[in-house]
């Protein structure tokens, strides 16, 4: 298994942020993949996806850059450059369109566990992943890109509120489950695969949410930053609405009652009138009473502020569950 050794201080020092890049680069994946894990994942690839193959069938080169790239166990890194705190989408793909054509050949012959491919010996790898990250954004992410952000804003709050109750193992260890686990004694386990542990007390480190699900990856620039990106834990499209319970309804109101339902994870006001169908006033109003009560509490994330249930909300709604 790939071992990461942290220590104190380094872990200390870590932190969330968001990326566009990785968002574009998950995104990718899961083009290439074509498989959908809950129907949001199902619905953007039906719109998406013939588009995509055909941009590829017109272009033999890059689709064999792509599928020899997403190796079975290893990604070629010019294709996934550490993400950094505030990085726009463009900032980063110029990352990759300047990267070394030899050394995104070398990358090649890693994730391929072999020899290049002939139609790749060419000086124009970089510029061409990043022409098919540009049209992954420009044409399937960007459009989504607000919504997305805030689901991930969402997941870092959530994550940051897990850190605090239950420090890092707690936090690490729902990342990417089986994968990603906390070992105690400053060892870190990364992923799965085989490779000599790696010392990284002293780097930068960050975790990076993505909306794709079956997705995640680690990157590196080697000594002074180190990366995790994980599938965060919303979705893009909601799935079948809990139902609020009888009793939670008869003492809060139906409406008031199903949003601090709704808010097992972290959510925005408009998420919740997107939701639940109510007026933006009518949400305010039901999330002053909750907040005036001490039933939910609200943190800001970036430029969105988002609510959450607190520890009497969460035992509120789950005495009406049993």
């Amino acid at each position: 298994m790939g071992l990461w050794y942290v220590n104190a201080d380094t872990l200390a020092g870590s932190r969330f942020v968001l990326s566009p890049l990785a968002e574009v680069f998950a995104s990718l994946k899961l083009l290439h993949a074509g498989t959908a894990c809950h129907p949001g994942e199902r619905a953007w690839l039906d719109a998406h996806l013939p588009a995509y193959r055909r941009r590829l069938a017109a272009d033999p080169v890059t689709a064999l850059l792509v599928r020899s790239g997403l190796g079975q166990e290893w990604i070629a890194d010019f294709l996934t450059p550490t993400p950094r705190d505030g990085e726009t989408f463009e900032e980063g793909v110029a990352r990759v369109r300047a990267a070394s054509p030899a050394g995104a050949r070398a990358h090649l012959t890693v994730s391929l566990r072999g020899p290049l491919p002939a139609p790749l010996d060419r000086d124009d790898l970089p510029r061409r992943a990043a022409d098919l990250l540009t049209y992954v954004w420009t044409r399937t992410v960007r459009p989504s890109w607000d919504r997305r952000r805030r689901v991930l804003e969402a997941d870092v709050v959530a994550r940051t509120a897990r850190l605090g109750r239950g420090g890092w193992a707690a936090a690490v260890d729902t990342l990417r489950p089986g994968r990603t686990r906390w070992l105690g004694g400053n060892r870190l386990q990364v992923n799965l695969h085989e490779y000599p542990p790696r010392e990284i007390s002293g780097a930068q480190l960050v975790f990076v949410p993505v909306t794709p699900q079956r997705t995640g990856w680690v990157s590196w620039e080697e000594r002074d930053r180190y990366a995790v990106v994980y599938p965060c834990a919303g979705v893009l499209a909601q799935g079948p609405r809990e139902a609020v319970p009888t009793g939670l309804g008869a003492l809060l109101g139906p409406a008031r009652a199903g949003v601090l339902v709704l808010l097992d994870s972290p959510m925005s006001t408009s998420q919740l009138v997107a939701v639940t169908g109510q007026g933006l006033g009518s949400v305010g109003r039901h999330l002053k009473v909750l907040l005036d009560a001490r039933l939910v509490e609200r943190r800001r994330a970036g430029r969105s502020v988002l609510y959450s249930r607190t520890v009497a909300g969460e035992v509120l709604v789950t005495a009406q569950r049993v």
